[in-house]
């Protein structure tokens, strides 16, 4: 009884620690501006199926997508016995679901396998990170954490599965012995390589080892629960709504922003009347152009942020960054999430209210050189396997450099200086503009 209730107690521990940090990262996302999404359902159900569940994106660099599957399914897969985990430590059973027969030798060495691809591809992602020369993981801002936590979670996938076939073995010599409480029951395809092992140990040693990897698994699995939500690996579960609410108009249209539009719709057509818009209201809070700081981004663009995978595949497609300028599309969205999290945390310790703190995404975190480097190719756009935009991000923020602080480079200036004389990008009148399709 006494384990029951110590089971209990690390259950509710893991589960409510993991609900205080999903809220924290709720508010963070909804301090951002309201985008609809809610439209075109079915397509977007299909997105997500395709993408997030399908894992369609992945396999465009087929090695890395083979492995991040194996990991992927068996992952999940595994944890199904998850259930049965938690029905025997609450009720002291052991293996619930032995009732199922042969159903249960097929699953039990179901996730034996799954665990040994899953050990085998954790490995190949461990010496591909830091054995070899990959370009996109010795950018400058996988320094530090973010090397090491991807590290962290590929050795802990190691050891939790190690820990799962470590007590299926000790189990399987139990159930041989005709042990108390263990009943014959599960196929060992694979732990039945670990069992030379524990094989010369004592009853009791059997015992505790079996009893020990299950508190370790269980216990793994828990504290894996709680530091996903800090880590990269939260895509795990933001992949699924950050797909499904993907942008699905067409790749390259760009946002058109109200109170401009209707200035050019005045411009474009000479026979409007400019006094037929409804004047602007006076109370209403001066309108903002672009984002300056985290909240001034889409909460869809602060869920990016934090479904980032950080796996460098846009950075690594961006013809920017690959010319050596200071553009990395990755770390864009690293910054917004550390500004987001920064901006929570500040929150949270004021009672609920974000007053400022002097500083700002763009400047604080994010250059105008960088920004500027991007020629708006939507390359990391198709690159990203869960359908993050960092371009999105970046517009808004030159909008805000143009239309907040009329801050753009020389080139960019003489381009909107002529559009605005000359309704044209180029430096001679509207009326010469169709000049060059007349033979000469």
């Amino acid at each position: 009884m006494i384990a029951q209730l110590l089971f209990a107690m690390c259950v509710a521990a893991g589960v409510g620690l993991f609900a205080k940090r999903i809220g924290f990262i709720r508010r963070n996302i909804l301090q951002g501006q309201d985008v609809n999404r809610s439209d075109r359902a079915t397509d977007r159900w299909k997105v997500m199926a395709r993408v997030a569940l399908g894992q369609g994106k992945m396999v465009a660099r087929p090695v890395a997508g083979v492995m991040h599957i194996m990991i992927y399914v068996g992952f999940v897969v595994i944890n199904i016995e998850l259930l049965e985990i938690v029905i025997d430590g609450l009720l002291g059973t052991h293996r619930a679901f032995a009732f199922l027969g042969p159903v249960y030798d097929v699953l039990i060495g179901t996730f034996e396998v799954l665990a040994a691809l899953v050990v085998l591809a954790c490995v190949v992602f461990f010496v591909r990170r830091n054995g070899m020369a990959i370009a996109r993981f010795r950018s400058p801002e996988m320094g530090g954490w973010p090397s090491l936590d991807a590290n962290l979670i590929l050795v802990a996938e190691v050891i939790l599965m190690f820990a799962f076939l470590s007590m299926n073995a000790a189990d399987h010599i139990a159930q041989t012995r005709g042990l108390d409480h263990y009943i014959v029951a599960g196929s060992f395809p694979v732990s039945q390589w670990l069992v030379p092992l524990y094989q010369g140990l004592s009853d009791t040693g059997v015992v505790a080892v079996e009893r020990g990897m299950w508190w370790f698994h269980i216990l793994g699995i828990l504290c894996f629960l709680v530091y996903v939500t800090y880590s990269k690996h939260f895509h795990i579960l933001l992949a699924f709504p950050n797909t499904y609410y993907s942008d699905l108009t067409v790749q390259g249209a760009m946002d058109n922003m109200a109170a401009v539009k209707k200035e050019v719709d005045l411009m474009m057509n000479p026979n409007a009347d400019p006094f037929a818009a409804p004047a602007p209201d006076p109370d209403a809070s001066p309108v903002k152009f672009g984002a300056k700081d985290a909240p001034d981004l889409s909460w869809k663009q602060l869920m990016e942020a934090y479904t980032c995978t950080e796996c460098g595949r846009c950075t690594s497609e961006c013809p920017a960054n690959q010319t050596g300028k200071l553009l990395s599309p990755r770390k864009i969205m690293m910054d917004t999430r550390d500004r987001i999290e920064e901006i929570g945390k500040q929150r949270d310790a004021n009672g609920g209210a974000w007053e400022g703190d002097g500083k700002t995404l763009l400047g604080d975190y994010i250059t105008e050189e960088e920004l500027w480097a991007c020629t708006s190719c939507q390359a990391c756009v198709q690159a990203c396997p869960v359908n993050i935009s960092p371009m999105g991000i970046v517009l808004d923020m030159r909008r805000s450099l143009i239309m907040e602080d009329s801050k753009s480079p020389e080139s960019i200036t003489s381009m909107f200086n002529n559009i605005e004389n000359n309704g044209a990008p180029w430096a001679f009148p509207a009326a010469n503009r169709g000049d060059w399709t007349k033979e000469a």
